[in-house]
């Protein structure tokens, strides 16, 4: 089981030395898990426990505020992910005016040597950090010829000659290219959250959905979808309808709502993971519920007919 940590005490107590990737990226797409896997490489090499240091909030959320892009994964997911990568800790880094002034010499000797007791870093080649993004890996290089640790440089992954990036990620889930960005992060995206109590109009119109709660108002992608959704571990076929509720509302909350094919169980509490396998239609808004029922009925089909093609 993953170890998180919110202190650099702390993490040093418990681990002693480590490995560090500084992950300030988002998606944890294939990019970075080859940043993962040499980190592993490297820990075995060193004979010291894995740590992946995550900002909280991301430094684009923190200088951009409300224009910031839309964040792939919540932290409770990233930390999920490294679970089940099996990475040994997290330490939560904690992304504030006084870290973004910190120079890059300082952080590595403080925070990363003195602080976490870190052997070796793995990075990405275009890597970038500190104060005005001034450190790079020639700066951990020159620190490395100086402290003694290890610096790992991982080249990008490309897919037909395109960098895979957080970025890239976002623009095709922009335009419902599940498929796509199942290809770019190694599986499908994904949501996770507890489910809570909705306004229970699907239950109305035929069709009960599970309302899974949302970390963030701000969406990576939007519409109708296939889905698989994961309950501790069973998994079921649905369909999904991310975003605002246009027919029904004229608030700009976002929500997520789940169908289940032929379940009729009580998932009130309970924590799910959506995965997203293809998009079937845009969000509209329809003039009556008895309209917005009968395309309700045609996604139910087309998601029937998706599973049942094998797909």
């Amino acid at each position: 089981m993953i170890e998180v940590f919110h202190s650099v005490a702390a993490a040093r107590t418990a681990l002693g030395s480590c490995a560090v990737v500084l992950a300030y990226g988002d998606g944890m797409h294939l990019g970075h898990q080859l940043i993962l896997h040499q980190l592993q490489a490297e820990a075995a090499r060193l004979q010291v426990p894995t740590l992946v240091i995550l900002s909280e909030p991301q430094p684009e959320e923190f200088f951009a505020g409300a224009t910031a892009p839309a964040r792939l994964n919540a932290f409770h997911d990233k930390v999920a992910f490294l679970d089940g990568f099996g990475i040994d800790a997290v330490y939560c880094l904690r992304f504030d005016h006084e870290t973004s002034k910190q120079l890059p010499e300082d952080f590595v000797l403080h925070t990363l040597i003195e602080g976490l007791g870190m052997k070796g870093i793995v990075v990405g080649q275009d890597f970038r950090f500190g104060h005005h993004r001034k450190g790079s890996i020639e700066t951990l290089q020159q620190l490395s010829a100086e402290r003694g640790f290890t610096v790992n440089a991982v080249a990008p992954c490309l897919d037909s000659h395109e960098r895979i990036s957080s970025t890239l990620v976002r623009h095709h889930l922009h335009h419902g290219d599940c498929e796509r960005v199942s290809r770019y992060l190694g599986r499908p995206y994904s949501i996770s959250g507890k489910v809570i109590e909705g306004k229970k109009l699907g239950r109305e119109l035929g069709f009960p959905t599970a309302n899974v709660a949302l970390h963030s108002n701000k969406l990576a992608l939007s519409g109708v979808f296939v889905v698989q959704v994961d309950d501790s571990g069973v998994r079921r076929p649905g369909v999904a309808s991310l975003g605002y509720n246009p027919t029904v509302s004229d608030t700009r909350q976002a929500s997520l709502e789940v169908f289940l094919l032929d379940y009729d169980g009580d998932l009130y509490g309970s924590v799910l993971t959506v995965s997203f396998l293809h998009k079937l239609r845009d969000e509209l808004k329809y003039p009556t519920l008895a309209e917005l029922q009968q395309q309700i009925a045609l996604d139910v089909h087309k998601t029937r007919m998706f599973f049942g093609a094998g797909k």
